[in-house]
């Protein structure tokens, strides 16, 4: 007779998979102020430099 899994049958696939490309958390805050600063710019100067 067998004894019922301790997994309850789930799969952990993080352990699994490993990315080859990892981000630190305040890279991804940086990129995130980056694009924000762009498009503040881009909708206060961008009409004015494509002459709208």
């Amino acid at each position: 007779m067998q004894m019922p899994s301790g997994m309850g049958g789930l799969v952990r696939y993080f352990d699994e998979y490993k990315s080859k490309i990892e981000f630190k958390p305040g890279h991804i805050i940086i990129l995130c102020v980056v694009v924000i600063a762009i498009m503040v710019f881009l909708y206060t100067y961008g009409g004015k430099l494509l002459g709208f």
